[in-house]
């Protein structure tokens, strides 16, 4: 079989032999991404939600914590109203249980959001920097987050333990919520209360790098907004880390007793 190719028309596309027909172009349909949640600004989201919730309870944490310099009875008020909290509506200790699973819901979202940044930071840059860069957080996000997200999980399964079923507590489950509060931070614990110092400024450093992070994100970092954005996350996570701490150390001197 012999073609002719005709001057000026070199180019011109050749007819398959025969009744053949040119074969399908197959299409490669791009991977679901996982929807909003599975991209990185869903991620982000979900940090802000469980971040602000986890705020608002460490908010009222720390006032609670704080009418134990009012005595027993105003304590020991505070820790019965929140079993009792809805009734007559709610059976005792439903809301409660609520806010516990809400919580508990927000840590482990919050803790998955943050690893699963990283990890799509490390793999968008497999390749280390030849020099070392500071971090733009500050210095001591990259060094302490890491660990301190560690020291804090731990610190709160103790918690738990000690102070909210008193396993550990040497007043035990039979005694009221003031007694525990003291027995568990008496003098002789001395390293309850270093851990439990320790635990609450690593707090204080996630909460402030935190709400740093989502000014910036935001966008609200910037220009006259810069410095008194950071002062006020500076301020809120030194009074909550103040507050918290302010218990167990009156406890360690005898002003709560």
């Amino acid at each position: 079989m012999t073609a002719t190719i005709e001057r000026g028309s070199a180019t011109a596309p050749l007819n398959p032999p025969g009744n053949a027909t040119p074969k399908a172009v197959k299409t490669v349909k791009p991977k679901r991404s996982g929807g909003f949640l599975g991209s990185s600004n869903g991620k982000k989201a979900v940090m802000a939600v469980t971040g602000a919730i986890m705020v608002l309870f460490l908010i009222g944490h720390m006032a609670g914590n704080l009418k134990s310099f009012f005595g027993a009875e105003s304590f020991n008020a505070y820790a019965e109203f929140l079993r009792t909290m809805g009734e007559p509506i709610f059976p005792r200790r439903v809301l409660l249980s609520l806010v516990e699973v809400v919580l508990a819901v927000s840590v482990g979202l919050h803790m998955w959001s943050a690893i699963s940044l990283a990890r799509r930071a490390n793999k968008a840059r497999p390749v280390k920097y030849a020099a070392k860069r500071k971090s733009q957080a500050g210095g001591y996000a990259v060094h302490t987050m890491r660990y301190g997200g560690v020291i804090i999980v731990l610190f709160l399964i103790w918690h738990l333990l000690d102070l909210t079923f008193g396993t550990v507590n040497p007043a035990g489950w039979n005694g009221t919520p003031y007694e525990r509060l003291v027995e568990g931070f008496d003098p002789s614990r001395w390293w309850v209360t270093i851990f439990y110092v320790a635990a609450v400024i690593m707090v204080g450093l996630h909460l402030r790098h935190g709400l740093w992070s989502a000014f910036q994100t935001l966008g609200l970092a910037s220009g006259r907004s810069y410095r008194p954005l950071k002062g006020i996350a500076v301020a809120i996570s030194a009074v909550l880390v103040l507050g918290f701490l302010a218990v167990p150390v009156a406890v360690m001197i005898g002003v709560v007793k």
